[in-house]
């Protein structure tokens, strides 16, 4: 069954990549998997996608404007600081769905907030056909280190420190609705329904002290 043209997927072979590397083909939906390193895409992917492309985001642009030659649908899960290259190295007409991070909100600006930022601006003053959406910290994830990392201090330590009494909100959101997202957005993307460029920040469906947080990943 055609369900219509191929996904470029940015960075299928990190967390969120791979994940909706893996949607896509369930749905039937063909993926060209675009990476620096074809070793570390996942053998299943592979084996169901199609052959991957070679780009290095840092590197020369003509071998990313190659790899997205003809890309009509493009997902990117590589740090939004890289989208400047990827909309300059993408057809006009492609539409561009990329993943940021809720970092943009920080107090404390560093190169990873900064970067998104960046990323944002970008594909919003471009006009161009697309969404960039701000997840919050992202949990479930085969590999990941946000509430695994947490989960090690936890086994080390008696007690862990929680600033301000951990009364801060935090609304972690699971890899699952992290790709359901996005596949929302490229549903919006290849109906034609993103004329213009959004964001969009996607939750978890409750907000929670951080001790909560803390005690619950303690628990588990």
């Amino acid at each position: 069954m055609n369900l219509g043209p191929a996904v470029h997927v940015i960075g299928a072979s990190g967390r969120s990549g791979a994940a909706l590397c893996r949607a896509l083909l369930a749905r039937g939906i063909p993926v060209v998997p675009v990476l620096r390193d074809p070793s570390r895409l996942a053998a299943d992917i592979a084996a169901a996608a199609r052959p991957a492309r070679l780009a290095d985001l840092t590197g020369p642009e003509s071998a990313l404007a190659g790899a997205l030659a003809d890309a009509r649908h493009i997902v990117t899960t590589a740090h939004a600081r890289h989208l400047p290259a990827i909309l300059s190295a993408a057809d006009p007409a492609a539409t561009l769905i990329g993943l940021g991070s809720t970092r943009k909100f920080t107090r404390w600006p560093d190169d990873h907030g900064n970067g998104v930022l960046a990323g944002e601006r970008a594909l919003l003053e471009s006009g161009r056909a697309g969404m960039i959406l701000h997840p919050t910290m992202i949990y479930g994830a085969q590999g990941e280190d946000n509430v695994q990392r947490l989960a090690a201090l936890l086994k080390r330590l008696p007690v862990i420190p929680l600033p301000g009494g951990g009364r801060t909100l935090v609304q972690p959101i699971h890899q699952a609705d992290v790709t359901d997202a996005l596949l929302a957005a490229l549903d919006l993307a290849r109906g034609g329904a993103l004329a213009t460029p959004r964001a969009l920040v996607v939750a978890g469906p409750e907000a929670i002290r951080y001790r909560d947080f803390a005690a619950a990943v303690a628990r588990a």
